[in-house]
C-alpha cells in the first residue's frame, strides 16, 4: 500500500513549518495547506539539489519558496 505520509525535515525544522513561515512573512493570509500540497513535489525536487545546482539555476536555497510560489505574489 502506498502512503503519502512522509516526514521531511530540513535542519531543525520541518518543510511544512518552513512553508507556513514563508506565507506568514509575505503576509499572505491564507491557509497554505492546499497550496503546499499542490506544489510539494516541486519544493522537494529543488530542496534535494545541491547549492551548486541551485546556483546554476540562478537560485539560492532561501529563494526556493519564493520561486515556487512566485505566481501568487506577482500582479
Amino acid at each position: 500500500m502506498h502512503s503519502n505520509n512522509v516526514a521531511i525535515t530540513l535542519g531543525h525544522g520541518s518543510l511544512r513549518h518552513k512553508i507556513d513561515t514563508y506565507f506568514t512573512n509575505v503576509g499572505l493570509g491564507v491557509n497554505p495547506y492546499g497550496l503546499r500540497r499542490a506544489r510539494m513535489a516541486e519544493i522537494i525536487r529543488l530542496e534535494m539539489k545541491s547549492d551548486a545546482q541551485l546556483a546554476r539555476m540562478g537560485l539560492t536555497r532561501d529563494q526556493i519558496l519564493p520561486h515556487v510560489f512566485e505566481d501568487l505574489l506577482t500582479g
